[in-house]
């Protein structure tokens, strides 16, 4: 079969030079995507960094969020506390005052849960 050359002998073989200018182009292509990578690797650290920042914001935030919760239970439990402690104190006064009353209260009390225990 002929070649370029055969077909116009006037022209010179162009060959050199496109392969010449294929290789500039491969080259300024790889310098492309080494830029593209670094740029993705830059991009993947701050991520990396902006999700351990708020990784650690939102466990310093749960942290105080538990201390609240675990001051309100205690404050809680200290007026429950104090609540039962004045209502031990009333039943006191109460059976200090009314003996015999307190006595039959706890009788029909103790009657009452014997029949309810009764099979």
């Amino acid at each position: 079969m002929a070649t370029t050359t055969d077909m116009a002998p006037g022209r010179k073989n162009q060959t050199p030079a496109r392969s010449t200018a294929s290789r500039g182009r491969e080259q300024e292509l790889e310098a492309q995507v080494k830029q593209l990578q670094d740029d993705l690797k830059s991009i993947t650290e701050t991520l990396g960094k902006l999700t351990g920042e708020k990784a650690g914001e939102a466990r310093a935030m749960a942290a105080g969020e538990l201390k609240q919760l675990k001051r309100k239970g205690q404050d809680m439990l200290h007026d429950a506390q104090g609540q039962a402690e004045e209502v031990e104190k009333q039943l006191k006064d109460t059976i200090r005052e009314k003996p015999l009353t307190a006595v039959a209260t706890a009788a029909g009390i103790g009657f009452v849960l014997a029949l309810l225990t009764r099979h």
